[in-house]
């Protein structure tokens, strides 16, 4: 139980963590709306990597970092997976989430219209390397990476708190190459050479 100043008794930390999470995910979700309705509104030059499995790994990682944490905060299913939530598990849950929002506003920002959910070239696709984009060359994967990371510090279940690294992790592995061979397809050298002097999601590791 934690006590806030501006209730008369103390709530459960479980509930708390709970609506945090709740609003990180809404948050995310106003974050990238203004921007998708725009990319929507750009041309695709190139949807041949529009594929039925990219459309299946973005359901995985939608089940582990949407659905199978909203049960559990509705239900709390599973039950038997769920152990004590600390404040300072809480306090950084909410510090990780917090991060990770404010990189999907500005990679979203830095990308502008060449930003899309699937693999795919726009019209007049351009390569971004500056901003975040300097640092790594899928800044987009990491802040969803800390995503799946505030959620297994928010929600004290193993499943549940879990499934969003497992669900986007997986989305990760199998679909990172593949962006790469379509970006170093469509911009050539000039890709290479980034690559060359950027890592993929943590800076200077990896």
């Amino acid at each position: 139980m934690i006590s806030l100043p501006f209730l008369s008794h103390p709530v459960s930390t479980l509930l708390v963590a709970t609506y945090v999470w709740a609003a990180g995910v809404i948050g995310w979700y106003l974050l990238r709306l203004p921007f998708e309705l725009k990319a929507r509104r750009t041309r695709v030059a190139d949807a041949r990597h529009r594929t039925l499995r990219d459309y299946t790994l973005l359901t995985i990682s939608t089940l582990g970092l949407g659905i199978i944490p909203a049960v559990f905060a509705i239900t709390g299913w599973p039950r038997g997976f769920t152990y004590a939530l600390s404040a300072s598990q809480l306090a950084a849950g909410t510090a990780v989430f917090i991060v990770a929002l404010w990189l999907f506003w500005r990679t979203h920002r830095d990308l502008g219209r060449n930003w899309s959910v699937t693999l795919e070239i726009k019209d007049s696709h351009q390569l971004i390397t500056s901003g975040v984009y300097r640092q790594v060359r899928h800044p987009m994967y990491s802040a969803f990476f800390l995503w799946a990371l505030a959620q297994a510090l928010l929600l004290p279940n193993l499943v549940a708190g879990l499934s969003g690294l497992v669900g986007f992790g997986i989305l990760f592995a199998f679909r990172v190459g593949r962006e790469e061979a379509m970006m170093r397809e469509t911009f050539g050298a000039e890709y290479d050479a980034y690559v060359a002097r950027t890592k993929r999601i943590i800076p200077g590791l990896y």
